[in-house]
């Protein structure tokens, strides 16, 4: 029987935060994950200044080896409309690939690893209040880290994909071939975002360093292989990409923090990243979210003091509303009839004031929030 003072079942960026800061407290951490490391993930793949500060990343450590790439503005408007061109004179975020700035995280945790293990059978032991998992793992508390499908979700009742509102996105990312990245016709460290007509979702073009990353996600799952399908052609008449790639798209969901209606904490689990629903609401990220929930939860497993109750876990879920606001935010475009809520989101669009101060620094940079502090 193997035990541990904090079994993390999700090894991403929220999972291995958790982990990271429960070992620098000296808590005794697993992490399981089904998935062999380093693994693809369906990310556009870009972290901002205040994540590279929240992970106490080593930025020269980091890029001798794994890719990160400055950006330094944006290209935005509607799908098939002109582009606007906003730009920086620093970094006000940094691509990265999720296959190494996972892996990286994880290794770096310094948690005990069991990858390619699914979480199989969790029994509650109400001796001594803590937990039995896939028969050989003693724990007294387990933190739901397994992204929109965790497991630990659904035993606290997450309906997961039954009455879910949840975003469903494919994404592709291949190297950009020797002879190619020359020519190739998207800017590094400028990605490129077009927005679906309906705002229910967008898609994006991203090189970083000779990687291109493509993809595009939207709330609801009706026509999803349509709207890529589509937006793959218009990427081939544009020229992003040559007529003759065929990308391999893989797909994801995960709800935004408006809509997600979950069960953040019981007596001795908790639930972090997207297993709880935390995808900013404008902009689908995760990665920022994810990361700070994974700060909050250790936080609070180190002031529960080895008593977990739902009453001593209860901060976390206070700090985290405290944080992201109240879940009842409403969707006013939800309330145009199509053709003005397009004629509106083409205006705005070409408005430079509005694409700089609110849909990128606001909505999708989040430059107004303060450093979170635990």
């Amino acid at each position: 029987m193997e035990r541990c003072d904090v079994l993390i079942v999700g090894g991403g960026p929220a999972g291995s935060t958790c982990a990271w800061s429960l070992r620098r407290a000296g808590l005794d951490v697993i992490v399981m994950d089904k998935a062999a490391f380093p693994r693809d993930k369906t990310c556009a793949g870009w972290i901002t200044p205040a994540v590279v500060d929240l992970l106490d990343l080593d930025v020269g450590v980091y890029r001798q080896q794994h890719v990160f790439q400055p950006i330094t503005g944006f290209r935005t408007g509607l799908m098939g409309r002109p582009l606007l061109e906003t730009l920086h004179d620093y970094a006000v975020s940094y691509g990265i690939r999720r296959c190494e700035f996972d892996d990286y995280l994880l290794r770096r945790s310094g948690a005990r690893l069991r990858l390619e293990e699914p979480l199989d059978q969790l029994v509650r032991n109400n001796a001594n209040a803590g937990w039995l998992v896939n028969g050989s793992i003693s724990t007294p508390l387990i933190v739901g880290a397994g992204g929109h499908f965790c497991p630990v979700a659904r035993f606290l009742g997450a309906a997961v994909g039954h009455t879910e509102l949840a975003v469903r996105a494919q994404e592709c990312e291949f190297r950009i071939e020797a002879p190619l990245q020359s020519t190739c016709p998207e800017q590094p460290g400028v990605p490129e975002l077009f927005f679906c007509e309906d705002l229910r979702g967008y898609g994006w073009c991203m090189r970083k360093g000779d990687f291109l990353n493509i993809g595009l996600g939207r709330e609801g799952d009706h026509g999803l292989a349509q709207h890529v399908s589509a937006f793959r052609d218009l990427l081939v008449t544009l020229g992003r990409i040559p007529a003759d790639l065929q990308p391999r798209f893989k797909g994801h969901a995960y709800l935004l923090y408006r809509h997600a209606r979950r069960k953040l904490a019981g007596d001795g689990v908790l639930l972090i990243g997207d297993a709880a629903g935390l995808a900013y609401t404008q902009s689908g990220e995760g990665i920022r979210p994810a990361i700070e929930s994974g700060l909050l939860a250790a936080a609070a497993i180190r002031q529960a003091g080895g008593r977990y109750s739902r009453d001593a876990l209860a901060p976390y879920t206070g700090r985290l509303q405290s944080r992201f606001g109240p879940r009842t935010a409403r969707d006013w475009s939800a309330w145009l009839p199509p053709g003005i809520k397009s004629r509106l989101a083409e205006r705005l669009l070409n408005s430079r004031r509005f694409v700089r101060h609110v849909l990128l620094d606001r909505w999708f940079l989040h430059v107004q929030e303060p450093h979170l502090h635990v």
